[in-house]
């Protein structure tokens, strides 16, 4: 990276007022001498105007880029909060359709569980029936053989 030197105005008057002094207090220089530094002078102007614009032009591009790096983060930045959203949509619909599906097979393991509650009911129902219809009958002809015997006992 280039590091830049600027002078402020008031340094570059300082420089200039010191260079005049030495200018001054140098013995008399030929004609000639003197617009050879002119030109020499002339020409470190131009050079440093040269330097600016081409500094303010780096300046320039430096900020452009900085603006485009900005942009693309932007863009980045909100692609990304798209995905984002669509990906937290997709999340809260698989959830909604998780409950649903979850709910559907409560509700028919329900209707199951209660339909094999009635048919064990039934059977259970129909068991005890049996079983006292049986015993019933047991007795019955329990009591009968009792009352024969008893009879014939009696009647021997």
């Amino acid at each position: 990276m280039a590091t830049t030197m600027t002078r402020s105005p008031q340094a570059r008057k300082a420089v200039n007022k010191d260079e005049e002094r030495s200018l001054e207090s140098a013995p008399e220089a030929s004609g000639q001498d003197k617009g050879a530094l002119n030109e020499l002078m002339s020409q470190a102007q131009a050079a440093y105007v040269s330097y600016l614009q081409a500094q303010r032009k780096v300046a320039t591009a430096y900020q452009e880029r900085q603006r485009q790096g900005e942009e693309a983060f932007k863009e980045v930045e909100e692609r990304a909060a798209s995905i984002c959203a669509q990906a937290i949509e997709g999340a809260a619909e698989a959830l909604r359709k998780a409950e649903q599906e979850a709910e559907e097979a409560y509700r028919e393991t329900k209707r199951r569980a209660e339909e094999i509650y009635r048919e064990c009911t039934c059977n259970a129902l129909k068991v005890r029936q049996e079983t006292v219809d049986k015993a019933w009958t047991e007795t019955s002809g329990t009591s009968e053989r009792i009352w024969s015997i008893f009879q014939g006992e009696a009647e021997g």
